[in-house]
């Protein structure tokens, strides 16, 4: 019994970092990562303090919950700058994380934010930033517009975090069809018309000179 008891606690501490972790991933998904670690710990059925004791601060939870994505996020950058074709590789980009937008809103929120708390995040954001910058720098001699800044492709982002308001059973398809609107006004063409001042959006994570 003495060597069974361990055991139990082991599994039952298993059991409940399993148990937040999944709420925190249904929770962000659904309403962004605004979300408090009060509301997490409560849908999960834990004490605060059973919280914490996994997951010491709320950076460490939003990782976890969102490794998964984090690595498909970087799948698609890499292969999308492996592409032997730019243009092609920066389409593949943008119509990939559009599906994953799609899915889920507290990942994207994550990703984009400029918050303190979420410095972990910030770091990779960058990294890929810059992969992208370099993709977009060399996809504007295959197919993208001259005037096109990295910026833009964060405003894309931006306005694809509606996509998870959509409902489930269209929401792929939203995904990709915006990704071809984006997509059709990223492709360089004699019709293209001057855009205003970009937002600049990036700034200190990409030089504006790299894109």
């Amino acid at each position: 019994m003495t060597d069974r008891l361990p055991q139990m606690l082991r599994a039952d501490a298993r059991d409940n970092r399993e148990r937040v972790l999944e709420v925190a991933r249904t929770l962000f998904s659904e309403k962004g990562i605004d979300v408090t670690m009060r509301e997490i710990a409560r849908r999960a059925e834990v004490g605060p303090a059973t919280l914490y004791r996994r997951f010491p601060t709320k950076q460490m939870l939003i990782d976890a919950a969102f490794a998964d994505e984090l690595r498909l996020c970087r799948e698609i950058v890499d292969d999308g700058c492996a592409d032997p074709d730019p243009w092609r590789g920066f389409c593949s980009v943008i119509e990939r994380i559009s599906v994953l937008n799609g899915r889920n809103q507290g990942f994207v929120d994550a990703f984009g934010a400029a918050n303190p708390e979420l410095g972990s995040f910030a770091e990779h954001r960058g990294a890929l930033l810059r992969k992208l910058a370099d993709l977009a720098g060399r996809a504007k001699a295959a197919g993208l517009r001259r005037d096109f800044v990295i910026d833009d492709l964060v405003l894309v982002l931006m306005a694809g975090r509606g996509l998870s308001s959509a409902p489930p059973s269209g929401r792929e398809a939203a995904a990709r069809r915006f990704a071809a609107l984006a997509i059709d006004a990223f492709r360089d063409s004699p019709a293209n018309a001057d855009l205003p001042r970009p937002a600049r959006l990036v700034a200190g994570v990409v030089r504006p000179t790299a894109v």
